[in-house]
C-alpha cells in the first residue's frame, strides 16, 4: 500500500500500506468512504476488523481467553475487537513502525493460479503470510517478554482479518483494486476532507474501497448487533481442517476474486459504475469471509495460548 496522510479513527483511513504491486491493510473507522486517487486503501473497515476479533473472541477456550485477557490488561479496550485496527493505528502513533510493517498486510501472488512461491511473493519475509507464521510463533513463547507478545496478538488479530478480505492477495497487477476507478452511487456520505468526492448521490472511489468498507456498511448495522447477527449462523463456518495456514488462507482469497467475480464485469466489459446492487450481491461473501477469518483466528490463538504441558 502506498504511504498516505494519516487518519483518523473515525472515518475512512487514507490510503496506506501497499507499496508494492498491489493492496493494502486495514483501519478506519465505521465511516472509511472513498479513497480515490490518494492510492491504495487498507484492508477491511474498521468494522471488519472488530467483527473478526469480536467473533473470535466468543469461541476462546477459556485457558486462551485468560492469557488475552493478562496479555492485554492495560489496553484501552483489552478485547480482541478493541485491538483489531492497532496495527494501521501505528501510522499515526508510530510512523517508521509503521513502515517497517506496512507490508504485513499483503500479498502479492504473481501467479494466475495463486499458488504461494516465497521467494517470488513474500522476499525477506515482507508478507501477510510470514508475518503471521512469525508473529504467532512469537505469541506462542512463554519465554518472550511480555510486550513482545502482546504485540504479536494485536498484529495476529490484524493480520488474519487483512489474509481474507479477498483483494488482498489477488493475483491482478492494479494493488488489489486500488487502482480500479469506480464511481459508486451511494447514501453513505463521506466526512468533509472527502466532501468533494461525493456529488449528486455518487462517490468517487476504488474496487478496494468498496469492497473493504460498502460492502459490510451498508446493511447498516452496528458492531454489537452485526456480531450477534453473524454468530447467529451455523459454526464452525468450515470444516476444512487443510487450510489452517496462512498460504492456504491467501490462495483462497486469490481464487475468490476471480471466482466470484469481485471484478464486476456486464457482457463482457469491465464496469466502473456500481451501486448498492454490487454491495447486496457480494455482502454474503463478505460476511463468510469475517466468520471464516474469526474461526481461523480463534483456532490458532487457542493452540498458541494453549497451558504450556
Amino acid at each position: 500500500m502506498s504511504p498516505n496522510p494519516p487518519t483518523r479513527l473515525h472515518g475512512a483511513l487514507r490510503p496506506s500500506h501497499f507499496r508494492p504491486r498491489r493492496w493494502r491493510g486495514a483501519v478506519a473507522a465505521l465511516a472509511l468512504l472513498g479513497l480515490l486517487v490518494a492510492g491504495p486503501v487498507i484492508a477491511w473497515s474498521a468494522l471488519g476488523h472488530k467483527l473478526v476479533g469480536e467473533l473470535a473472541q466468543r469461541h476462546l477456550t477459556p485457558a486462551a481467553r485468560a492469557e488475552v485477557a493478562r496479555l492485554l490488561a492495560g489496553e484501552p479496550d483489552p478485547t480482541l475487537a478493541g485491538v483489531a485496527t492497532w496495527a494501521d493505528t501505528l501510522r499515526d502513533s508510530d510512523p517508521e513502525r509503521f513502515k517497517q510493517t506496512s507490508r504485513w498486510h499483503y500479498v502479492n501472488l504473481s501467479s494466475d493460479s495463486c499458488r504461494y512461491a516465497p521467494e517470488r511473493d513474500c522476499k525477506d519475509g515482507q508478507c501477510v503470510i510470514a508475518a503471521i507464521d512469525a508473529q504467532r510463533a512469537i505469541l506462542a513463547d512463554r519465554k518472550q517478554p511480555l510486550a513482545a507478545r502482546r504485540d504479536a496478538l494485536k498484529f495476529v488479530v490484524h493480520l488474519v482479518g487483512d489474509v481474507h478480505q479477498p483483494l488482498h492477495a489477488n493475483a491482478r497487477n492494479d494493488q488489489g483494486g486500488n487502482k480500479y476507478q469506480i464511481s459508486l452511487r451511494t447514501d453513505l456520505e463521506p466526512e468533509a476532507y472527502a466532501r468533494d468526492r461525493y456529488v449528486g448521490g455518487v462517490m468517487g472511489t476504488n474496487l478496494h474501497s468498496v469492497w473493504d468498507y460498502y460492502v459490510l456498511a451498508e446493511r447498516g448495522l452496528d458492531l454489537a448487533h452485526y456480531a450477534d447477527r453473524l454468530d447467529h449462523e451455523p459454526w464452525p463456518p468450515t470444516t476444512d481442517r487443510n487450510a489452517l495456514t496462512p498460504a492456504s488462507w491467501a490462495g483462497e482469497s486469490c481464487r475468490l476474486t476471480e471466482l466470484r467475480q469481485l471484478y464486476p464485469v456486464q457482457n463482457g466489459q469491465e464496469v466502473h459504475k456500481l451501486d448498492r446492487t454490487y454491495s447486496e450481491k457480494h455482502r454474503a461473501l463478505a460476511e463468510q469471509r469475517i466468520r471464516i477469518a474469526a474461526w481461523r483466528l480463534a483456532t490458532l490463538l487457542n493452540e498458541a495460548l494453549a497451558p504450556p504441558q
